[in-house]
């Protein structure tokens, strides 16, 4: 790959650029730790936090954080993932505070350039060579808190501001990873001692920027392109499993998790194709033989199974995770949704519900998607649910919408389906048709499902018994057309993935052509239209499918969770550009 892809906006960078609200600190020679001394102690540090001794882990870097960039940058990233899994402002503002001193410190061992070096710099490249290998590591570091800072900084408040700071902050980091490229590419390594490690933080930085601007939509990408950023997700996994095959290095351990969260997660979730299950299942073993009760991988190896619709297998390693340890109970939270998913694609919705309560009552994320979802779960129940069930829907539906939140000036989408999906509750005599099998639809669950005949056949005759209690009751009532366009939605999906292209197609058009009657869940039509244009292409209509998805994406705004949909179609025809389908 050539170096271009990262260098698409060259400009002279001054190593001096700094964030704003920076303090300008000076450490003496006699109180900087060693950087020798300071890898040594910070790998440990990672050994021991990925053993799930979180506090001593956190504990062995404190001290040196206030005069060693990588013991500022460990505790930094302690704090910062304790604040993303707490939710709480006070962990918020704390991970807040140490993050800035963090950057502080590693901006106090940053190669300092006079403002005729910075010049000069823009008629000719830099002398990498003339850097100290702490210099080096220090810039590499600076950037990674940088990183941090950025994204607890969209996260702090819901004021254009904190838009602005997390913006800036996120440039200054990508001018700072594109410099240590440029260092990577042109310095003389022959008498560095920690090369591999240097290497290994920026394949990882690199790639990680790579593939999250990526993701994002074509005109969000065409604006950040024009202000410096660079895009390729296959770049940015190439330089991730680049950066993680530098066995040993102290970064390693990183490029797996970005590799595991793609590849296990974000595709799935966001509905942007396939993981690489082959590389995540490599990295998975390979890391259980290093952290063998570790939370992180033990998590990740009930995810690997999940996404191959092995429930079984998956419930089982999610417990592991689940009970590997005690001292950050949020990431139990995380091993309770998965539960919850994976209950669902057996059926089992009291089991369920019994994960979704947990969450209700513990998780600060969003509890109105979790009361929502556990009514839907229980409405599944159908005749079977008890009379205290029944209630506790009930007052469940006409409490959530109080619980809706705003992050950084936004709802959350999934918040407003919630809410929505709560009135139509009420509107509907207290009724909703299949909002567990919507929810899975919705999350993109059902690729998932089709791997496995007994699950996707289990979905399909629910859609397909509902559809026809739908068509045999009387049109009169007015969510009639919605709930059938739904049920023939669900039953066209799973038709699809059950190999039924022909009977799909039907069931999909048939849905489609209940346009004018429906009412108020609109993203039905797009969303059915998405997935008949992928069957079509997967079959090789090609011209047709990209016909449906254009229209798909062009023809409809302002429907419930049109981003997730979006995400969909711009992965897809990203997939048909590079397959030569589509004009570059």
């Amino acid at each position: 790959m050539a170096d271009e892809e990262f260098e698409d906006a060259v400009e002279a960078i001054s190593i001096l650029e700094s964030t704003p609200e920076m303090k300008i600190r000076k450490i003496s020679t006699d109180q900087r730790v060693p950087l020798d001394e300071a890898m040594v102690e910070a790998k440990k540090a990672v050994d021991l936090f990925f053993n799930n001794k979180f506090t001593e882990a956190k504990d062995s870097l404190e001290p040196k954080a206030d005069r060693s960039f990588y013991h500022a940058l460990g505790n930094g990233t302690f704090e910062f993932l304790q604040a993303i899994m707490t939710y709480q402002p006070k962990d918020m503002e704390r991970a807040s505070n140490v993050l800035k001193s963090a950057i502080e410190v590693c901006n106090a061992y940053r190669r300092k350039t006079s403002i005729a070096e910075s010049l000069g710099r823009m008629v000719k490249k830099a002398d990498y060579d003339a850097y100290t290998e702490e210099e080096v590591h220090a810039e590499l570091a600076y950037a990674e808190c940088l990183q941090l800072k950025a994204v607890l900084t969209f996260t702090e408040d819901e004021t254009l501001m904190s838009f602005v700071k997390g913006g800036m902050k996120l440039r200054s980091c990508f001018q700072s990873y594109k410099e240590c490229w440029q260092i990577l590419q042109n310095r003389d390594v022959s008498t560095d001692k920690h090369t591999m490690h240097f290497e290994s933080g920026v394949r990882m930085g690199v790639g990680a920027f790579n593939l999250m601007i990526s993701m994002l939509p074509a005109k969000v990408l065409k604006l950040l392109e024009f202000i410096g950023f660079s895009s390729s997700r296959s770049y940015g996994l190439e330089e991730l499993e680049r950066g993680y095959n530098l066995e040993n290095s102290m970064r390693r351990i990183l490029c797996a998790m970005v590799l595991l969260g793609n590849h296990l997660i974000m595709a799935y979730v966001l509905g942007t194709g396939e993981g690489d299950l082959k590389l995540a299942d490599r990295i998975v073993t390979e890391q259980l033989q290093l952290y063998p009760d570790g939370v992180w991988f033990l998590f990740f190896k009930g995810r690997l199974e999940f996404v191959k619709c092995n429930i079984d297998e998956a419930i089982r390693w999610y417990t592991m995770s689940w009970k590997s340890q005690n001292i950050w109970p949020q990431f139990h939270h995380i091993c309770y949704w998965e539960l919850t998913w994976s209950h669902c694609f057996k059926q089992e919705w009291r089991t369920a519900v019994e994960f979704m309560s947990k969450l209700v009552l513990e998780s600060k994320w969003s509890k109105c998607i979790y009361a929502y979802m556990k009514c839907a779960f229980l409405l599944m129940l159908g005749d079977r649910m008890t009379s205290r069930e029944r209630d506790e829907v009930n007052a469940l539906m006409r409490e959530l919408p109080q619980w809706k939140q705003r992050i950084a000036g936004k709802s959350l989408p999934m918040e407003k389906f919630s809410v929505k999906k709560s009135a139509r509750f009420i509107n509907q005599k207290n009724s909703l048709c299949l909002p567990g099998l919507e929810m899975i639809l919705v999350w993109n669950g059902i690729r998932i499902l089709g791997k496995d005949w007994n699950c996707i056949e289990g979905m399909y005759r629910i859609a397909d018994v509902e559809a026809t209690e739908i068509q045999n009751q009387r049109q009169g009532d007015k969510f009639y057309h919605d709930n059938l366009a739904l049920a023939l939605l669900l039953k066209g999906t799973c038709l699809r993935h059950m190999k039924s292209p022909l009977q799909a197609e039907d069931t999909l058009i048939d849905c489609i052509d209940l346009e004018s009657k429906i009412i108020e869940d609109t993203y039905i039509i797009p969303y059915a239209m998405v997935e008949l244009g992928l069957m079509f292409i997967e079959h090789g209509k090609r011209d047709q499918g990209k016909v449906l998805l254009e229209k798909a994406r062009s023809n409809y705004k302002g429907y419930s969770l049109e981003s997730r949909l979006h995400f969909r179609i711009h992965s897809t025809f990203n997939d048909l550009k590079n397959a030569g389908d589509l004009p570059q």
